[in-house]
């Protein structure tokens, strides 16, 4: 049963400016899903645009959040296990360029969870475009950023994210465990790491192993084995002829989505890219 929202209290949103994030395609989305489902699913959580969208009209009751990436699930547990411990070790942080490097350079698992969380967002808030990128050492490696007045602590929001992931299932899991836990009548969005438009634009260091095209298929065979159970399920991926191909057997819908993760100006825009439905 879906859990009411309080309209007294601030609408949970995404915490995280994450590359690809969903805040533009969430009408598109929306108008797309089941009227109903039972458990939520997403094994590509990133910044979670559609889970607090879900959330703050009160459809979510089960949920199982998951990723690959482990800073980013660092993240989603400390706020919902510890919020006051992440807003805490946010207060510390400064927008300093050499406070922000000596943080980059420190190595998270020596930190309390609450204060690795903290230093994802605190990074995230003021490395440059907010992008997360990481080297093959798996070390965050975005340079410092340049804002006028940066947000680190935003503890409303924080905390509208926190009371949204009560009870959710949050782990470090590959994209193929949704099988372990799906089940007839749920629901599952995937959103991965998109295949890339050209050579030159092949943007999947979200964390150190990429996202190739043999990811790329093992993520339709998941996606087919889900409708095959009478679990219903969308996918969000640039519109390109491998991915047209790959999901030839079902339903594509061609969207167009403006995007800011190019470092040039004129490099931004509308681009097309796909909503693939498995019902």
């Amino acid at each position: 049963m879906a859990r009411p929202s309080d309209p007294a209290l601030p609408a949970a949103r995404p915490v995280l400016k994450w590359a690809g994030g969903k805040g533009r395609l969430l009408p598109e989305l929306l108008n797309r899903l089941p009227d109903r489902f039972a458990t939520y699913h997403e094994p590509f959580i990133g910044g979670g645009a559609l889970f607090f969208a879900l959330a703050g009209q009160g459809r979510i009751g089960r949920a199982f959040l998951s990723d690959a990436n482990p800073s980013l699930i660092d993240v989603y547990l400390a706020l919902r296990d510890d919020v006051d411990g992440v807003v805490a070790a946010l207060r510390e942080h400064v927008y300093e360029r050499e406070h922000y490097y000596r943080v980059r350079a420190l190595r998270p698992e020596g930190l309390p969870l609450p204060e690795r969380a903290a230093r994802v967002i605190y990074l995230n808030k003021t490395c440059y475009n907010g992008l997360y990128r990481e080297n093959r050492r798996g070390e965050f490696n975005v340079p410092f950023g340049r804002y006028k007045n940066p947000t680190i602590c935003d503890e409303p929001k924080l905390r509208a994210a926190s009371r949204a992931l009560q009870g959710v299932d949050i782990g470090r899991r590959p994209f193929a465990s949704v099988l372990d836990h799906a089940r007839p009548g749920d629901f599952v969005y995937f959103d991965p790491p998109y295949h890339p438009l050209s050579p030159t634009a092949n943007f999947t260091s979200y964390d150190r192993h990429g996202f190739g095209p043999d990811d790329q298929r093992r993520l339709r065979d998941v996606f087919a084995a889900l409708g095959e159970r009478g679990v219903r399920a969308l996918l969000s991926n640039s519109d390109t002829p491998f991915i047209r191909e790959l999901y030839a057997d079902f339903q594509i819908d061609q969207v167009f989505v403006a995007r800011a993760v190019n470092s040039k100006a004129n490099g931004r825009g509308k681009v097309a890219e796909v909503i693939v439905g498995n019902y």
